[in-house]
């Protein structure tokens, strides 16, 4: 028999000695460095985050925030979603240093690097924290599939692609066509 070496958790003090230039999570103790997103990803964030944050100001609503931006889950569990939404019954949860438990809105825009996370770990972890509402973003053909938190965990609202208009469950009256996101 094999004996296994035992797995080292980090915890939320762990991370905060990461270096500032490199971009890290912790998901389940295990700290994972990410790549700077490739352009397509940037440029369907930078859209959509624009489209949002128009309509949260407008509206009062809340607070939009883009990665990188830390969103503390337990002490071992530290994600930056691509965008996440606030709303202002939740403000309390924003602190100096990061977000600190489950914002109503997270998004994440897959990429190869990210996307067996994002579809996994990351959904099931939202799903446990409370998050309310789930978007993830494909940047290629564009697609985006919205999930809301139901008792048995998030379940696929819709699935929105070319020609189509997203909207929010968690935001009522927020839409905006998949072509503005992903057009050229």
């Amino acid at each position: 028999m094999v004996a296994q070496e035992p797995r080292i958790k980090f915890t939320y003090d762990d991370y905060l000695t990461t270096p500032e230039d490199k971009r890290y999570q912790l998901l389940d103790g295990e700290l994972i460095m990410a790549a700077a997103p490739n352009e397509p990803h940037q440029r369907a964030q930078a859209e959509l985050g624009f489209y949002l944050m128009g309509f949260v100001k407008a509206n009062n609503l809340g607070r939009v925030y883009f990665a990188p931006t830390d969103v503390a889950l337990s002490d071992t569990d530290v994600v930056q979603p691509d965008l996440l939404f606030v709303s202002n019954e939740r403000l309390h949860i924003i602190t100096r240093a990061n977000i600190r438990g489950a914002p109503d809105l997270v998004i994440e825009i897959l990429s190869p690097s990210t996307s067996s996370y994002d579809n996994g770990y990351k959904r099931a972890l939202y799903a446990k924290h409370g998050v309310k509402e789930y978007w993830m973003m494909g940047t290629e053909p564009g697609c985006v599939t919205v999930l809301l938190l139901g008792d048995g965990g998030f379940e696929v609202v819709a699935t929105y692609g070319e020609g189509d208009t997203l909207v929010s469950p968690t935001l009522p009256g927020f839409s905006v066509r998949i072509d503005d996101i992903f057009g050229a």
